[in-house]
């Protein structure tokens, strides 16, 4: 493995880090470290990324080793990674190269098999390598005169059609999809993110009691998977399990993503799992949020709340709630003193763990504090409500037994009552259109 970070940069104060999140990137794509190599450049050489000098030097290291692969930590150019095979006379890859082939053996649905496949075209396309020359040059002569064409281009063109072909696939599971979220039942919906490897399926596996993959390793899974979880108080949220982050992690990866990644869009609450024991949570944190600002989930839909007066603990209005849940407690020496130290930037963080051992021995771990959590937000986002509908209104009555869960109906005074549970944004509308409200918490008003 090489790091070849540039000088006075963050990347270079943590090239261990990154070498050794590098490594276990090698264990899950199935290969052996033998050995590391880091060279802090001034700028990237155009010809191998690093100087002349060093590449010399780690053609002896491989032979010596006895290795027949070199992961760069770093993005290669085509033409560096080119000629870094040419002269140490084994296979390169860089990172997001890795993560491409870890990404094509852990797909198991047909949408992350395309995810992928149209990932590994894109990063394949400015990367092909001539071939053929059998059709790169037409000899001249009359009637024989032109550019021709070059096998080169015939394969561009063949990557490009087959890319347009699987985008347009991509979208019919998109439709697909979002014509799955309007038939199921109405719940309030939370999507676990996160950087891979943070324990996001060890806590949709138990929350819902239910058999899921879970493997401690990077990009164990890829699927989306969708579980509905008892909060208690005969409040139910689905969740969802979403592809982790990683750093450095390829733009185009990222955007076949996108269809998965519609599920944390369209979600609720957004349940940020931190890997508590890791010694740089803080910048896994950082890489996490800088994508989902990027890929424009965070901030995309309001809550309404403050309209009523309620308050989602850790929201604001217009922005979407992120509940920071830290997770692999069990691993820290002195929790409660974690805890304390880190609600000091996210007042409502949770802690939990998935190891029911360690939850027995300290009741505080275990996944009741996010149940907790996630009940208090299911009663912000589907607080109970006294709607007053004119009894002529049926539009208004049949839209409300359609998207909001309806305890209650009585009919006094030319006014329909309806008690029903009703998610906060609709609230929002009705009262703006003039309708009369009142929150199931807040004291009846008898006769009006």
């Amino acid at each position: 493995m090489v790091g070849a970070p540039r000088k006075g940069s963050d990347d270079a104060v943590r090239v261990e880090e990154h070498l050794a999140e590098l490594a276990q990137l090698a264990d899950t794509a199935g290969a052996a470290v033998v050995g590391r190599a880091v060279q802090r450049v001034e700028s990237p050489t155009p010809n191998y990324f690093v100087g002349q000098g060093k590449v010399e030097e780690l053609k002896a290291t491989l032979a010596g080793a006895q290795a027949t692969l070199m992961l760069f930590d770093e993005p290669l150019s085509p033409v560096q990674g080119q000629n870094l095979e040419k002269a140490l006379g084994v296979r390169v890859m860089d990172r997001a190269e890795v993560i491409l082939d870890i990404f094509a053996t852990r797909a198991r649905s047909h949408e992350a098999k395309l995810q992928v496949e149209l990932a590994q075209l894109e990063y394949l396309l400015p990367r092909l390598k001539r071939m053929w020359t059998h059709l790169s040059r037409i000899r001249g002569g009359i009637g024989l005169r032109g550019p021709g064409e070059t096998q080169l281009e015939t394969d561009r063109r063949a990557i490009r059609r087959k890319i347009g072909g699987l985008k347009r696939r991509l979208e019919e599971v998109a439709d697909h999809r979002a014509n799955q979220r309007h038939g199921r039942r109405d719940l309030p919906s939370a999507a676990l993110i996160g950087y891979t490897n943070a324990g996001k399926s060890s806590l949709l596996k138990a929350l819902s009691g239910e058999d899921v993959f879970v493997e401690d390793r990077l990009f164990a899974t890829l699927d989306t998977l969708t579980r509905e979880v008892d909060v208690g108080e005969n409040y139910r949220f689905r969740l969802t399990d979403t592809v982790g982050f990683i750093r450095k992690l390829p733009h185009h990866l990222v955007a076949s993503f996108r269809a998965t990644l519609e599920e944390a869009r369209e979600a609720d609450l957004l349940l940020h799992v931190i890997d508590a024991g890791a010694p740089n949570w803080e910048e896994q944190v950082e890489v996490v949020e800088r994508e989902m600002n990027e890929l424009r989930i965070a901030d995309e839909r309001e809550l309404r709340i403050a309209d009523f007066g309620l308050r989602i603990d850790g929201g604001s209005p217009g922005r979407r709630r992120v509940v920071y849940v830290f997770n692999k407690a069990d691993l820290l020496p002195a929790p409660e003193e974690f805890l304390a130290q880190v609600r000091e930037r996210y007042p409502h963080a949770v802690l939990t763990c998935c190891i029911p051992q360690s939850a027995i021995h300290n009741p505080q771990l275990g996944v009741q504090g996010l149940r907790s959590a996630l009940r208090t937000s299911a009663q912000a986002l589907r607080p109970v409500a006294e709607i007053r509908v004119p009894v002529g209104d049926g539009k208004l009555l049949a839209a409300l037994h359609r998207d909001a869960e309806v305890m209650s109906q009585a009919q006094t005074d030319g006014v329909v009552v309806v008690t029903a549970r009703v998610e906060a944004r609709l609230l929002g509308r009705l009262r703006r259109d003039g309708i009369e409200v009142v929150l199931g918490d807040a004291p009846r008003r008898g006769g009006n």
